[in-house]
Formats: C-alpha cells, sequence, structure tokens
C-alpha cells in the first residue's frame, strides 16, 4: 500500500521590490527563518508560504491569500496600530462580517496581492 499522506502545502507569492516585500511581511508579524536572493521562508505559527523575487503584474494583482486566525479583531487592531498601511503604502480594508460566517478584513501587500484575514464566526 503507496503512503500519500501529505506533509505540508505552500504558496510562492510573488515580490515587485523583494527587500520590501520581506520587510513588509515581517512587520506584519511573520518571522523569516530563511532567505537568500530569490526566495525567502515566511511563517506565523503554522501557516507558511514561500516569497519569491519575481513579478508579473497580472499575477501579483489577481493573487489572493486567505489567513484564518484565532482572533481577526486583534490582527486588524495590529496592522491599523503598527502603521503598516502608511508605512508600506498599502490598503487595508475594515472588519466585515461575511453571510459565509466570518469575520474578517483584507490587506493587500506591497505588490497588489490581496490578503483576506478571517475568523470563523
Amino acid at each position: 500500500m503507496s503512503n500519500l499522506n501529505t506533509v505540508e502545502l505552500k504558496t510562492l507569492v510573488p515580490a515587485k521590490d523583494f527587500a520590501r516585500s520581506k520587510d513588509f511581511y515581517q512587520a506584519l508579524g511573520f518571522n523569516m527563518p530563511w532567505g537568500d536572493e530569490q526566495l525567502a521562508y515566511l511563517h506565523h505559527g503554522n501557516s507558511s508560504f514561500l516569497l519569491q523575487n519575481f513579478y508579473v503584474r497580472e499575477q501579483a494583482e489577481n493573487f489572493v491569500m486567505h489567513l484564518l486566525v484565532e482572533d481577526v479583531d486583534a490582527w486588524h487592531r495590529h496592522v491599523r496600530e503598527s502603521g503598516l498601511a502608511e508605512r508600506f503604502g498599502v490598503r487595508m480594508g475594515e472588519l466585515v462580517d461575511q453571510p459565509w460566517k466570518m469575520r474578517e478584513f483584507v490587506l493587500f501587500d506591497p505588490s497588489g496581492v490581496l490578503w483576506h484575514i478571517a475568523q470563523n464566526i
């Protein structure tokens, strides 16, 4: 019998300005235990992704990430109080209770990648 168990699934997030994007994600609260000139491993708790030094505008502006958190209000407050949107010139939305039973806000990264940061309600 074959072992088809999976261990992890990661996506590769594009970065227009690699150094600025690494700074953005670390300021957001992600740790970066490893990186080189082309790739950086970022994680927060059990959630992780690879940031790549690669950018195509059409791809980045249609790239969406969804981060499910325990306390979305705390995340929203953290982003707002840290001045992250102003510091990096990105847009951040207000908290919204969605009909699909999630409370969320949106945040764009410096390359135009859209993040939905949400909590189940």
